[in-house]
């Protein structure tokens, strides 16, 4: 353990993005509680995201230095995970001033997540390996659960990690899969639906029918009214989206299936950037705009994207 407390007291420059792998919450504390106590001590700008029943944990361990810390309830801001790089993109930007150290713990995985939330996840820590500048001096810890977590989850972390830290360890991983393990995420299809789907192709003139099916659908699932709107705004703008930059048709489908209404959006167009709908799109930016609104209005939202076309899923849970 010395080892460990060692290595999380040690000055840092340049961008760290490590996954620590606990066993419960007495491991989660101890690991998580000292990385705090180092930062504190050297004066850092500090920001937690995790679960609040972790978040009190940490509380407890800190006292009245907690109070030094920014606290984030990530199960309300990573919700939908896309939201979550847009918040340390801003924490990076308000303190990582001149060079200046700074930390952050962020647990976008926890038992009881649901698959597609994990999936959107495990891409959202890739990403971060390529949306934070690594000479930003920012030390980022991902803790993972590996007495509540599946194998598989704790498998991809070695992936898109650089870095696995223990109580007692700290070493580079040898699966990490920078910049590939990023497009083979982003490019991968998505799983069939288990059931039927309606499937209707659209181009620009079928925009009202797909704006109809959307209110329709969702209302005789029972989505709650005052989310009728914000569904049927995101899909029309992903359409658009579609029928500007995929060839000027697309695909469009819609199923429920266990506790989700989902809709879809095909195309034969291409997204270069990993990226999209992650950073807030500039004033003048001619696209990006579209996935943005919806992973703002919506649950959650999956994009991939490869040489076969681009695919757009809107979730909303029932």
């Amino acid at each position: 353990m010395a080892a460990n407390v060692e290595l999380t007291t040690r000055p840092h420059s340049g961008y760290r993005h490590e996954a620590f792998v606990y066993r419960g919450d007495a491991e989660f504390t101890e690991g998580c509680a000292s990385f705090l106590r180092a930062g504190l001590t050297a004066g850092e700008a500090m920001m937690v995201a995790v679960v609040p029943r972790r978040i009190r944990l940490l509380r407890h361990a800190l006292g009245a230095d907690s109070d030094r810390i920014t606290f984030v309830d990530m199960a309300t801001l990573g919700g939908n995970p896309a939201r979550i790089l847009p918040a340390w993109a801003q924490f990076v930007a308000e303190h990582a001033v001149e060079g200046q150290p700074i930390r952050g713990i962020g647990e976008p995985v926890w038992a009881g997540r649901r698959p597609e939330e994990i999936v959107e996840c495990q891409l959202h820590e890739a990403l971060l390996n390529l949306a934070v500048d690594p000479d930003t001096s920012f030390w980022l810890r991902c803790p993972y659960d590996a007495a509540a977590l599946p194998r598989a989850v704790l498998d991809d972390v070695e992936h898109s990690h650089p870095v696995l830290a223990g109580l007692a360890d700290y070493r580079g991983s040898t699966g990490y899969g920078g910049l590939h393990h990023v497009q083979v995420l982003f490019g991968e299809g998505l799983p069939e639906p288990a059931g039927g789907a309606t499937s209707i192709p659209f181009g620009a003139d079928d925009l009202p029918t797909l704006r109809h099916l959307v209110v329709n659908t969702a209302r005789a699932s029972g989505v709650p009214s005052a989310r009728l709107a914000d569904l049927e705004l995101a899909v029309h703008e992903i359409a658009t989206n579609s029928l500007r930059h995929g060839g000027g048709a697309g695909r469009f489908r819609v199923w429920s299936a266990d506790d989700a209404l989902t809709y879809e959006i095909c195309d034969r167009g291409r997204i270069a950037d990993p990226l999209v709908g992650r950073v807030p799109p500039t004033l003048t930016a001619e696209s990006g705009r579209g996935v943005w609104l919806a992973n703002q209005l919506c649950d959650l939202v999956q994009l991939r994207s490869s040489l076969d076309g681009t695919t757009v899923r809107i979730l909303s849970w029932l």
